[in-house]
């Protein structure tokens, strides 16, 4: 499956990789600054550095266009990834040189690895009740949707997360989340802003085991293969589709 199918499905769409560690990361000013360089002399177009808040430090191409690169130093984590890239290697060439380069520039080995992300995410823009189109278009056939039933009933929280394990000693784990961002806990609670989205992410996390070195380019390699298997298996027939068929026919009516 190419990722044009699955811009034809959603209004964009996100290929993240996050690599959590044990210890913290490095905070002095010269370490962080010559890492950013490196990567911006790699992508020469990635030119906008800031910090947030809780010494979170970030480095990305214009947001203004529709496609993008980031990358991102947090306490204990590193995160990159591009929105709406063209095809599959363009995206994860930049994974691969931040996973080559942060053993010798930030001094993350293979034991300081807690867990390695490989998220494939996807917004559907909806201006409208997202908990709705949700309950509609995923629970219209379980058992949730008899409460739904009750008089009066509607739904205003309905954003369902699942983890699931992929290894018999659980260390390869698949995540499926789909976040509304209308839902409302009392009367005259959030209201909805213009740029909300509902999201669906998909994330294959790999554990290390407990012998043996940690080879992260290998494991990064395998879990994104799985992940496009599953996208294109599970999650776009059963997730997706669902909520863009639900999205197209609720405009239309």
């Amino acid at each position: 499956m190419t990722l044009n199918s699955y811009s034809s499905l959603c209004d964009d769409f996100y290929l993240d990789m996050h690599i959590n560690t044990e210890l913290d990361l490095p905070t002095q000013r010269d370490t962080i600054l010559t890492f950013f360089e490196r990567v911006q002399k790699q992508f020469p177009s990635m030119g906008c550095f800031y910090r947030r808040d809780k010494n979170e430090y970030c480095l990305e191409e214009d947001r203004n266009i529709d496609q993008y690169r980031w990358i991102s130093l947090e306490v204990d984590r590193i995160g990159c990834g591009v929105v709406n890239p063209p095809d599959f290697e363009e995206a994860y060439r930049l994974d691969r040189f931040i996973l080559e380069l942060v053993p010798y520039m930030l001094g993350v080995s293979h034991l300081d690895i807690d867990s390695l992300d490989v998220t494939f995410a996807m917004d559907f823009d909806y201006m409208g009740s997202h908990d709705e189109v949700i309950a509609e278009a995923l629970f219209g056939s379980t058992a949730f949707s008899c409460l739904l039933d009750l008089p009066c009933a509607k739904p205003i929280s309905f954003s369902p997360g699942v983890v699931i394990a992929l290894s018999d000693d659980e260390r390869r784990q698949a995540r499926i989340s789909v976040e509304s961002k209308t839902s409302v806990y009392e009367p005259g609670g959030k209201r909805q802003s213009p740029d909300d989205a509902i999201s669906l992410a998909f994330t294959i996390r790999q554990y290390p085991q407990a012998e043996g070195r940690f080879d992260a380019l290998k494991s990064f390699d395998d879990q994104c293969r799985l992940a496009e298997e599953l996208m294109a298996e599970k999650i776009i027939p059963n997730f997706a589709q669902p909520l863009a068929e639900t999205i197209a026919q609720k405009r239309s009516t």
